[in-house]
């Protein structure tokens, strides 16, 4: 399965499927046979890139799909 993302309300990006999750350096996450992980959009998370359930009644978000504007081009 290709890597699905869900933008949760008020949580954590899930992330499902075929991924790699790599640092800056492109140095691979080992996420121990995972095939399902939320990483942190709060900033909150003592285990980041993670979620730990720390924005739980501190982070606010509707997630409601839009559509970007087109692509610039050069």
């Amino acid at each position: 399965m290709a890597a699905k993302i869900t933008v949760r309300n008020n949580g954590s990006l899930k992330i499902e499927g075929d991924f790699e999750i790599v640092d800056k350096e492109g140095k691979t996450y080992n996420l121990a046979g995972r095939d399902v992980i939320g990483l942190c959009r709060c900033g909150l998370s003592k285990n980041k890139p993670f979620c730990d359930g720390a924005h739980n009644g501190h982070f606010e978000h509707d997630a409601i799909a839009f559509d970007l504007p087109p692509k610039k081009t050069v």
